[in-house]
């Protein structure tokens, strides 16, 4: 239950958590259909569940477009989920205070391997943006007995971290991207239906059959670009926290350790 409780929520792991946003995306998809029966129009909006589908649509449901949108949001929720936690890791980590506070403190030299064992085990390239800013600043001056080299190798971390955190959120960029990508797919699927269904030759044209096949082909694009704009919202919610925790690292180590360095 522990090892659960950390894979979810404490530490969590991609893989599981992805996964896990897909099936409670099918259940919510499920709990809709259940509340919203077939031919209303919410279930023709956020659905596509109709009574009965147009002559020659390619989507049976529950295979819509509407719910294919629905899976990648939850998807990307799921991963907007992973970095929220990391974020408030790295908060929590600077809140610890693992560097002394007190104004009067100097830091020489035989003060700094207490100081880097204490932070050597929070730390794994992944996670851990403080510890590891420690860790290596305390390295650097212990080799070269340089505060300015020792900056130096501050900010060129910092950058890196900077770097890092952008393309942790590579997949979501992608899930954003791709969600109107589909609503608009099935947007000209609906278009190219209704226009099937249009016959010069014939006399009379079945209007309302062709109103329909629209009206699936706009509900699709209403629903992804609402849906994307919600994912969107999160994303830099999220991506700011992460990129503050960044900030915050780096400020705290130079105020409680780089200027605290004696190199006499």
């Amino acid at each position: 239950m522990t090892h659960l409780y950390e894979a979810l929520w404490e530490r969590p792991r991609r893989a599981p958590v992805l996964a896990l946003s897909l099936v409670l995306g099918g259940l919510v998809i499920a709990l809709l259909s259940v509340a919203l029966p077939a031919g209303q129009p919410a279930a023709a909006l956020l659905l596509d569940h109709q009574a009965g589908s147009p002559p020659g649509y390619p989507f049976v449901y529950p295979f819509t477009v509407q719910n294919l949108t629905h899976l990648i949001l939850f998807l990307g929720l799921g991963e907007i989920f992973c970095r929220w936690r990391d974020a408030a890791y790295e908060h929590a980590l600077i809140a610890e205070g693992l560097l002394p506070h007190a104004y009067e403190v100097v830091l020489q030299s035989h003060d700094l391997p207490a100081i880097r064992a204490r932070v050597a085990d929070r730390h794994d390239g992944e996670r851990g943006f403080l510890p590891g800013l420690i860790d290596l600043c305390i390295l650097q001056f212990q080799a070269s007995r340089s505060v300015d080299q020792t900056v130096s190798v501050l900010n060129s971390s910092l950058e890196l971290l900077g770097h890092r955190v952008d393309l942790r959120y590579a997949l979501l960029h992608y899930l954003v991207w791709v969600i109107p990508t589909v609503g608009f797919i099935g947007t000209v699927i609906g278009i190219a239906l209704a226009m099937s269904l249009i016959d010069p030759s014939a006399a009379g044209q079945p209007l309302g059959e062709i109103a329909r096949a629209l009206g699936v082909s706009f509900y699709t694009t209403l629903v992804a670009l609402a849906e994307s704009a919600i994912l969107v919202l999160f994303l830099h919610l999220v991506q700011a926290q992460e990129e503050l925790a960044v900030n915050r690292a780096g400020h705290y180590t130079l105020v409680n350790l780089i200027n605290r360095l004696y190199a006499g």
